[in-house]
């Protein structure tokens, strides 16, 4: 038998996704978003990818009272709804930490004023909590806290990870669950309270709490017109307005690019295995991608000559890699990754070829060198 679940951000791009997964298990599900306009347009209406038999509630966060409404007679929590943005959360802290941290914090204490008969709450942690992610020492051993490069190594464009001791050259290897989290940026602790709070309480409260962390999902229904979202859907926003993407660095930084199919498949193992109390989970695939890499492929499949533009930039606190150890999750939930890279680009352009796309990179990454957060 179906149980009630509500979907925070719901409306949103992995949110939409896991609604219409719930709906087909038999599930009824509630959505609560605010459609922000930095994702949704400035129009503010439901989106058209959003179930019609999702039961839809607008409204935000930070409204403890109607968030309180949209609670009623709920089993299970995906806390999806966030401000999302590295770089822009550098220059709206207040914005930011109200969304993320704040409206968890709404949550939270809805909860702990009992009345309620939650028994999981899943929230949408990141990879970004890591800072950098593990690496290996030529001598063989691991380095957890590699820490970020600094900004006059960057400036003289020597990319690579040095060990802070010895100036060796590190390799980068799966960073697990329990690696250090040294956040850095505004958004990356937002999450990191997210996630840290969710768990705590559910300890104290005797609810379930899983954080999921994901990495560089990307997929259909991506906001495409926002230019802190995702590298995949900012790469087609420029392809589709006829530009090339800049690429910072030199464009071999690596990340982990898993698709949204596959991280709806970890939510749904989330609700429905025993997790315990409480626990966190990277979701990823664990396979190394350059970012160029990303960027040359998008290109071939939408027929596109130019080539990316690496003009040698930087921003302020970009790690050179991440990728995800999914070991636990495989263990613990059961969870394989299914769609290759090659695969889910090809659906991805599939989808972004019958849309239209503002290309407003220019403009974000003007705010971020105005500020002195990119060089």
């Amino acid at each position: 038998m179906g149980e009630q679940v509500l979907v925070t951000g719901g409306a949103g791009f992995i949110g939409s996704h896991l609604v219409d997964a719930l709906l087909e298990r038999g599930h009824a599900v509630r959505v609560y978003d605010n459609l922000c306009s930095q994702v949704h347009g400035d129009e503010g209406t439901i989106p058209a990818h959003l179930s019609p038999d999702a039961e839809f509630i607008k409204g935000d966060v930070r409204d403890i009272d109607t968030l309180r409404r949209a609670l009623t007679g709920v089993d299970v929590v995906f806390h999806k709804a966030a401000a999302v943005g590295v770089g822009q959360s550098m220059y709206q802290i207040r914005e930011y930490t109200e969304v993320n941290t704040l409206g968890a914090a709404n949550l939270l204490q809805i909860l702990a004023e009992g009345g309620h008969r939650v028994r999981k709450v899943i929230v949408a942690s990141s990879m970004s909590i890591y800072g950098e992610g593990a690496y290996r020492h030529p001598q063989g051993h691991l380095v957890l806290r590699p820490g970020l490069r600094p900004a006059r190594q960057l400036a003289q464009h020597d990319w690579a990870m040095r060990d802070a001791g010895d100036g060796a050259a590190l390799e980068p290897v799966p960073t697990p669950e329990t690696k250090p989290l040294e956040p850095n940026s505004i958004y990356a602790i937002n999450k990191r309270d997210h996630e840290e709070m969710v768990l705590c309480a559910g300890v104290a409260y005797g609810f379930s709490a899983v954080a999921l962390r994901y990495f560089n999902v990307y997929g259909p229904r991506q906001a495409l017109s926002n230019p802190y979202t995702g590298v995949m859907a900012i790469f087609s926003a420029r392809y589709l307005n006829g530009r090339a993407p800049v690429i910072f660095e030199d464009g071999q930084q690596t990340r982990d690019f898993v698709h949204v199919s596959d991280v709806v498949q970890a939510n749904l193992l989330a609700m429905e295995r025993d997790t315990g109390p409480a626990a966190a989970f990277n979701v990823g695939t664990g396979v190394f991608t350059p970012v160029l890499t990303v960027a040359e492929e998008l290109a071939k499949l939408l027929g596109f000559e130019e080539p990316p533009d690496i003009p040698g930039q930087f921003r302020a606190g970009d790690i050179r890699s991440c990728v995800a150890d999914i070991s636990l999750a495989r263990e613990r939930l059961g969870f394989v990754p299914c769609v290759s890279l090659a695969q889910g680009l090809k659906e991805l352009v599939g989808w972004v070829q019958g849309q239209s796309a503002e290309d407003r990179v220019d403009e974000a990454v003007a705010e971020l060198r105005r500020r002195g957060l990119a060089g």
